[in-house]
C-alpha cells in the first residue's frame, strides 16, 4: 500500500507464467549470418548440421546467455531478433486505469477480465437492497468485495455512492430494470425474499446469472476498479514497455506495474533490454 496524493493504494501482484527462452532469438541471429559454428552454446552450434529434435528444442530453450545476442542488443542495436522471444504475465490488482495505459502499447497479447460477464454481483447487490437494506446495506456490501485499488474506506464509499445513484437513476427511467439485471429464472426471489437483503443477494448469487449484464451497466464503474489480466509481450517490445513505463514520467500505476513485472522478469531477458544490470 502507498500514500500518492493523500489517497491510499495498493499494488498489483505478478506472476511469470511461462518464457520461450532466449535461445530461438540466437538461433533466429545466427540464420541471419549464417553464423551456427561460432556459437559458445553447443546445441546452436549443432544446428548447423541437423534439424533440431525435441531434445534439442529443450536445450535450446533452455540456454542461458549469448554473446551475439548481447553484442546486437547493445552495440549494434539490432532488436528484431528479440521478437522471437515471448514472455507472459498474470497480473492481479492493478486498474481500469492502467488497462487504459496498456492499449497504448501495440504489440503484446492481452486478456482481462471482462466487465460484460462479472459485475452480476454488484447489480444483484443493488436489487437486494431494495428488500430491506438501502443504500446503507450496498455500500458495505459492495466494501467487502475490495475491488477498488484505492485503499481508503471513506473514499471507496463515495465510489460505491456514485454507482448506487448511477443504477437508482437507471432503475428509475428504465421500465423493465429488473429484466434487464436479473436471470429470468431468478426473478421470482424478488418476491420470496421480501424485506431480507441478504438472502435475496444470496438467492441471486446462487441462481443463474444473468448473461452479459455488463452491456447495461457498465457505466457505473470508475478506472478505480481493479482488473486482472495476462499479458504476453515479445522481448522487443517488453524493452519498449520498460523503458516507458519505469520512468519516473509515467503514471504511477503503471510504474508500479512495470516494476513488478520487471522484479519477477529473469535476469537474462532483462541483460537484454535494461542498462547496466
Amino acid at each position: 500500500m502507498e500514500n500518492i496524493y493523500g489517497i491510499n493504494y495498493s499494488k498489483p501482484e505478478v506472476v511469470l507464467l511461462q518464457q520461450t527462452g532466449i535461445g530461438v532469438a540466437e538461433a533466429a541471429a545466427r540464420t541471419c549470418y549464417d553464423s551456427f559454428d561460432n556459437s559458445e552454446n553447443e546445441v546452436i552450434k549443432n544446428i548447423q548440421n541437423s534439424m533440431p529434435d525435441a531434445k534439442m528444442c529443450d536445450e535450446i530453450n533452455s540456454i542461458e546467455s549469448s554473446s551475439l545476442l548481447d553484442d546486437l542488443a547493445w552495440t549494434y542495436f539490432h532488436h528484431s531478433i528479440l521478437e522471437h522471444t515471448n514472455l507472459s504475465y498474470l497480473i492481479r490488482g492493478t486498474s481500469r486505469g492502467v488497462l487504459q495505459e496498456h492499449a497504448r502499447h501495440r504489440i503484446q497479447a492481452i486478456s482481462v477480465r471482462s466487465t460484460r460477464y462479472t459485475m452480476s454481483s454488484i447489480i444483484n447487490a443493488f436489487v437486494a437492497s431494495f428488500n430491506g437494506g438501502g443504500k446503507k446495506w450496498f455500500t458495505d456490501k459492495l466494501l467487502s468485495f475490495d475491488m477498488f485499488v484505492t485503499s481508503d474506506t471513506e473514499y471507496n464509499k463515495i465510489e460505491i455512492g456514485a454507482m448506487y445513484d448511477k443504477l437508482l437513476y437507471q432503475k428509475s427511467v428504465q421500465k423493465d430494470f429488473n429484466d434487464i439485471a436479473v436471470a429470468k429464472s431468478s426473478l421470482e426471489f424478488l418476491d420470496r425474499y421480501i424485506n431480507d437483503s441478504d438472502a435475496l443477494y444470496d438467492a441471486l448469487e446462487n441462481g443463474k446469472k444473468k448473461r452479459n449484464v455488463g452491456d447495461a451497466f457498465k457505466h457505473i464503474i470508475t478506472d478505480n476498479v481493479k482488473v486482472d489480466m495476462i499479458v504476453t509481450f515479445n522481448l522487443r517490445s517488453l524493452k519498449n514497455y520498460f523503458t516507458l513505463r519505469d520512468s519516473g514520467a509515467a503514471y504511477f500505476q503503471i510504474r508500479w506495474l512495470a516494476k513488478e513485472m520487471m522484479r519477477v522478469t529473469p535476469k537474462k531477458y532483462l541483460n537484454l533490454i535494461i542498462k547496466e544490470r
